[in-house]
C-alpha cells in the first residue's frame, strides 16, 4: 500500500526532472518504485543499512538501466513527503556495482575532474590549447566518453588560491583587519575555472566588514566523485578536508561556500558518510551559501541598489537542501525586479550533461525550461545561476552567460559601472576569454622558440657530424 502510494505520488510524477520531461517512460517509472522500495526496506527495518540493501540488488541490470536516467539532482529529497534520496541511493548502489568492473571512460574524465585540473593549472595555456583548438579538443572528447557536441570549458590562466595568496603577500604590510573571521571555500570549479567569481565574493565580504581566510591547500568536497558512486574516495576527500580545517572549525569559523552542490555536500553527505564525527557536525552547521551568510549574519550591510531586471535559476541542490529564501531575499534587498525560474534542473547536473549518451536528456531537460526563460530575457538583463554546471548549460546552448550572485552584488558595490545596454556579463565574458587567448598564445610562443631551439641544436649537431666525417674521411 505504502509502496503503490509512493510510486504514484504526485511529487514524484512532478519533481523526478526525466519523469517530467518523459511521463511514458518505462525505466522511470522502474527508478520510482526502486525509490519506494529502498524507502519501504530502509525505513521499515531501520536495521539495515543502505549499503545492505543497495549490495544485493547491485546485479540487477535493470536497476542499473533505471538509475542511469537519474540526475542525481536531489529534486526528490526535497519535495517528496518521505524524503526519499534516489541521488543518495544511486551513489551507494554504483559504489558496489562498479566493485568487480571497470567504470566508463567518462567517471574517470569527469569524476577526477579536481585531479585534472590541478595539472592543468600548472600549464593552463597547453591545456587551452588542446581543448579550445577544435581537431584537438575533438580527440580529447572521445578519449573521455564526453559528447562531441559539447564545448570544453577554458582553465583559468590564474587560480583563485594563487591570486588570494599574491593578494595576501602583497597587504602583509598593512593594518590587520578587526573583522569576524570568515573562510571562503575555494571548490574546484570556482578555483580552477572562474576565479573571478570568487574575487568578487571577496570584494563583497571585505565590504561587509569580514577577514577572510583561505584553505592553505587544494581542497575538494569530492561533490563529482558520489555522481559515479567513488564514495570510498568521496570518503577520503571529506577526511582531508576536516583533517585541514579541524581547527578553524574547533574555533566556530564560519565557512562560506560559492558552489550550491559543494554546499549541499557539507549540508547532507558528509554527515551520512561520517555520522558520528563531531568535525562533520561542525562542518555542516557552519556552512554557508553567500547569500544564506549575507541574510543571517550581515543583515546591516548597506548594499547599493541596481534597477535591473534578473531571471533566476536555482541550483538544484540550492532547491532541496537549503531552500532559496535566502536567495530571493537578498536579491530583493539589491532591488532586482527579478523572476525565480520554477524550471526544475537545467539538463547539465554536475557532468550528466557532458556525458555522450546523455546529451538528448540534458538538452530535453534544459527545453523544459530554463532555455525557453533564457530566450525570453531581454538583453539587458541579469541571469544569474550561481552553479558552474548551470552556467555551463547556460553558455554552451544559447548566447548569454550566467553570472553568480556573487558577481551581481560586485556590480551594486561599483554603482553598476561597466553595465551599459547590453548584456551585464559581457564586460566579464570578455576579460575571460582576453586571458585565456593571452595564455594560450604566451605558451604557443613557447612552443614555437623550444622548436627552433631543438632544430637549431639539431642541425648544428648534424653539421658537425658532417664535418668529423669529412675530416676522417681526409686522413683516411
Amino acid at each position: 500500500m505504502v509502496a503503490v502510494g509512493v510510486v504514484w505520488c504526485r511529487s514524484c510524477s512532478s519533481e523526478c526532472e526525466y519523469l517530467s520531461i518523459d511521463t511514458n517512460c518505462l525505466a522511470t517509472r522502474v527508478n520510482l518504485w526502486l525509490a519506494a522500495e529502498i524507502y519501504l526496506i530502509v525505513d521499515v527495518i531501520p536495521a539495515l543499512s543502505l549499503t545492505q540493501v543497495s549490495k544485493p540488488l547491485a546485479t540487477r541490470s535493470q536497476v542499473t538501466e533505471a538509475l542511469d536516467l537519474c540526475l542525481s539532482c536531489k529534486g526528490c529529497k526535497g519535495d517528496c513527503p518521505v524524503s526519499v534520496d534516489v541521488a543518495t541511493y544511486k551513489a551507494e548502489f554504483l559504489s558496489h556495482y562498479y566493485e568487480s568492473k571497470p567504470r566508463p571512460r567518462s567517471a574517470y574524465a569527469l569524476g577526477l575532474i579536481n585531479d585534472w585540473a590541478q595539472v592543468a593549472s600548472l600549464m593552463p595555456g597547453a591545456f587551452n590549447i588542446i581543448t579550445q583548438t577544435p581537431a584537438l579538443a575533438e580527440i580529447a572528447k572521445k578519449a573521455a566518453g564526453i559528447s562531441p557536441h559539447r564545448s570544453l570549458p577554458p582553465i583559468a590562466p590564474t587560480t583563485f588560491r594563487s591570486w588570494f595568496q599574491k593578494r595576501k603577500s602583497r597587504k602583509r604590510d598593512h593594518r590587520a583587519g578587526t573583522g569576524q573571521k570568515v573562510l571562503l571555500w575555494a571548490d574546484t570549479f570556482t578555483n580552477y575555472f572562474h576565479p573571478d567569481i570568487a574575487q568578487a565574493a571577496v570584494e563583497v565580504l571585505e565590504s561587509a566588514g569580514f577577514d577572510l581566510i583561505v584553505p592553505d591547500k587544494p581542497l575538494c568536497c569530492g561533490r563529482p566523485l558520489f555522481d559515479f558512486g567513488m564514495l570510498d574516495r568521496a570518503k577520503r576527500y571529506l577526511q582531508d578536508v576536516l583533517a585541514n580545517l579541524r581547527q578553524d572549525l574547533s574555533a566556530g569559523i564560519r565557512i562560506v561556500v560559492l558552489e550550491p552542490s559543494c554546499a549541499a555536500v557539507f549540508r547532507d553527505e558528509l554527515c551520512n558518510l561520517m555520522p558520528a564525527d563531531e568535525d562533520a557536525a561542525r562542518m555542516k552547521s557552519q556552512t554557508f551559501l553567500l547569500s544564506e551568510f549575507l541574510q543571517k549574519k550581515a543583515p546591516d550591510f548597506q548594499i547599493p541598489k541596481l534597477e535591473r531586471r534578473a531571471t533566476v535559476h536555482g541550483h538544484c541542490h540550492h532547491k532541496a537542501i537549503m531552500q532559496m529564501d535566502d536567495e530571493t531575499a537578498l536579491l530583493k534587498r539589491l532591488g532586482l525586479d527579478f523572476e525565480l525560474l520554477d524550471d526544475g534542473c537545467c539538463g547539465m547536473a554536475g557532468s550528466f550533461g557532458f556525458e555522450e549518451e546523455k546529451y538528448d536528456v540534458s538538452i530535453r531537460c534544459a527545453e523544459h525550461g530554463l532555455l525557453p526563460a533564457i530566450r525570453d530575457t531581454e538583453s539587458h538583463a541579469f541571469i544569474i545561476a550561481n552553479g558552474f554546471s548551470c552556467q555551463e548549460q547556460v553558455r554552451q546552448l544559447t548566447n548569454r552567460e550566467a553570472l553568480h550572485i556573487a558577481q551581481v552584488i560586485q556590480f551594486a558595490l561599483h554603482n553598476g559601472e561597466g553595465l551599459n545596454g547590453g548584456p551585464p556579463e559581457q564586460s566579464m565574458v570578455e576579460r575571460r576569454q582576453k586571458k585565456v587567448r593571452a595564455s594560450m598564445a604566451k605558451t604557443s610562443s613557447a612552443l614555437v622558440s623550444a622548436a627552433i631551439a631543438a632544430a637549431t641544436l639539431w642541425y648544428a649537431a648534424a653539421k658537425r657530424r658532417s664535418s668529423d666525417s669529412d675530416t676522417a674521411a681526409q686522413h683516411n
